[in-house]
């Protein structure tokens, strides 16, 4: 089967619009080429074993989606269209340019890969794609990835947040629970710094995903991973509660964390866009927590809580 790439070039603050736009259609893969994210992570030295050159930092990032060149692709294609030319209406000064191409069955399988390169996170992360090399310094933790089409590559401002801040909190003999796991890496982070990890997530594809990425760092005896709504295939409390997902899914999880979250536990709320960060604080507190540390990075926001 081929396949069809639509690369649509969008406004920095649109990327997130278009990208939900594909998934809407179904596309079993979406990528984001985001020349500024890319830029800071080389400025930081996250990025410290490949070279990409100058990065020309246009103001835009490139969505792309893949579908199946059958006989909905018409159809899709025509959705996609109507769907961007609203956005457009709803935020005119965005800039919005569509490409498309046929990709043949072993291009549309790695294409996506172009941007998963090695990355340091903290202090001893090292997020390692499992297809590249990667040196290991004493000390390092590896966390060694096949994130899927559909999943993130572990770089992305709301995970490396949670990183940073599972390497500054997490002790061995902790019980975690980790909320929308996706590729499974807070899971196996968490693990490797040797706690016990319950990861859940409502999509199937993602659980398969998950597990497979454990069993590859050799965690499996750590970590079980689950399919099923979150919060709600979970027993017991656990000492740490980790939920990188989007705000609105964080604030409606929040009347069922006194089942889950321990009374001495800590809560780690990530995946929030800043405009939305003063609503999810509020009701944070209102749930009945205090705010014990706020992190930032390009525009997201992570909570760290306590009951109070």
């Amino acid at each position: 089967m081929n396949w069809h790439e639509v690369a649509v070039t969008v406004s920095a603050e649109g990327e997130e619009a278009v990208a939900d736009l594909f998934y809407e259609l179904g596309c079993p893969g979406v990528s984001v080429e985001d020349p500024e994210l890319l830029q800071n992570y080389i400025e930081s030295g996250l990025w410290d074993y490949h070279t990409f050159g100058e990065v020309a930092l246009t103001g835009t990032s490139v969505v792309k989606g893949y579908l199946p060149e059958n006989e909905d692709l018409a159809d899709k294609l025509k959705r996609l269209d109507q769907d961007l030319r609203h956005l457009l209406e709803d935020f005119p000064h965005w800039v919005v340019q569509v490409k498309g191409m046929t990709l043949r069955e072993e291009d549309w399988a790695t294409a996506w890969k172009a941007y998963y390169k090695p990355a340091r996170i903290g202090k001893h992360f090292v997020i390692k794609p499992t297809w590249e090399e990667a040196p290991a310094e004493a000390g390092d933790i590896v966390l060694e990835l096949d994130p899927g089409m559909a999943f993130g590559t572990g770089t992305h401002p709301t995970t490396t947040l949670c990183l940073e801040m599972l390497e500054k909190i997490v002790r061995p003999g902790q019980r975690v629970f980790d909320l929308g796991t996706g590729s499974g890496i807070l899971a196996i982070a968490a693990a490797k710094l040797g706690a016990r990890v319950e990861a859940v997530d409502l999509d199937k594809v993602a659980v398969e995903v998950a597990r497979e990425n454990v069993a590859l760092n050799g965690v499996g005896e750590s970590v079980k991973v689950e399919w099923g709504d979150l919060g709600q295939v979970l027993d017991g409390q656990a000492d740490l509660v980790v939920a990188n997902i989007i705000a609105d899914v964080i604030i409606r999880l929040l009347p069922e964390l006194r089942q889950l979250l321990a009374p001495a536990g800590e809560f780690l709320a990530s995946g929030i866009i800043d405009t939305r960060a003063d609503e999810v604080e509020a009701e944070l507190k209102a749930a009945g927590l205090e705010i014990v540390e706020r992190a930032e990075d390009s525009g997201w926001i992570l909570y760290r809580a306590r009951w109070a």
